[in-house]
């Protein structure tokens, strides 16, 4: 990850912090639920969510593990994670300052890894990925819960054209294929995934992220000729007045598999 995008990282996640943090689709405690179901961690396991904003999976997971890290590269969203944790009391997990793509910590260090709605923010998603396959033990759990996009290269860019002007630090949500390969392509078996959506408002969403004026009047007519044209796959449509599209997403859990001798 280049300087440029890490700082643009920063930069969009700071504005962001209190609002990402409100975000329902965020802090929904059903579908975080579900994720930590999904991976089915020990109560001696150790786990570590990459990205992890305001920290609502990191401290889900510290219901179950013996100890949990959370990880990311923004102080604002460190500082509102922290806040999190000490509102809800919990001792076993901690926030530190750190690059996805170079992971401060050793190999094999965790028996859980995760990443929510982070891949699509990284320029280069099979380098994260494989990051933190080093640091799961062999035997353990990598999963990853993100946006995806579709199959067919031309209607995944038309999508992926809107959310960037929306928020520069979207970088590319990957079709299924796309992600469960780059998982495949680190070492790890994938074991389970589940598919399911957010239907965002576009103006509300729009609101959350603080896009320059023209940049959010270009992304109303993106939607509305996709509307139109279906030129994505996102079926914008509008519901009580109000303009909303799909976002697909995708959670992928995955073994991590022995090394070969």
């Amino acid at each position: 990850m280049g300087q440029d995008h890490r700082e643009l990282i920063r930069r969009e996640f700071t504005r962001q912090a209190e609002t990402y943090s409100a975000n329902a689709s965020i802090s929904d405690p059903d579908r975080i639920a579900r994720l930590v179901r999904a991976v089915a961690p020990g109560p001696d396991d150790r786990a570590l969510e990459v990205a992890s904003g305001p920290g609502y999976v990191a401290l889900a997971f510290a219901d179950i593990c013996r100890e949990v890290v959370g990880v990311d590269l923004t102080e604002a969203q460190l500082r509102v994670a922290e806040r999190n944790r000490a509102a809800l009391g919990i001792g076993n997990a901690r926030f530190v300052p750190g690059d996805a793509e170079a992971l401060p910590f050793e190999d094999q260090e965790f028996d859980v890894v995760v990443c929510r709605f982070a891949v699509h923010h990284f320029p280069r998603p099979a380098h994260v990925v494989a990051e933190m396959a080093r640091v799961c033990r062999e035997g353990g759990s990598v999963a990853v819960e993100d946006l995806i996009t579709s199959e067919h290269p031309d209607r995944s860019e038309y999508q992926n054209r809107f959310e960037r002007l929306r928020d520069p630090s979207h970088v590319r949500a990957l079709p299924l294929t796309g992600l469960v390969g780059t998982l495949a392509d680190a070492g790890l078996e994938v074991t389970q995934v589940y598919t399911d959506h957010l239907l965002p408002e576009v103006e509300e969403w729009l609101e959350n992220a603080h896009p320059p004026p023209e940049a959010a009047a270009r992304v109303r007519e993106l939607v509305e000729r996709d509307a139109l044209e279906d030129l994505s796959g996102a079926t914008p449509h509008r519901h009580e007045g109000r303009l909303r599209f799909v976002q697909r997403t995708v959670t992928v859990v995955a073994r991590k598999l022995p090394a070969r001798s």
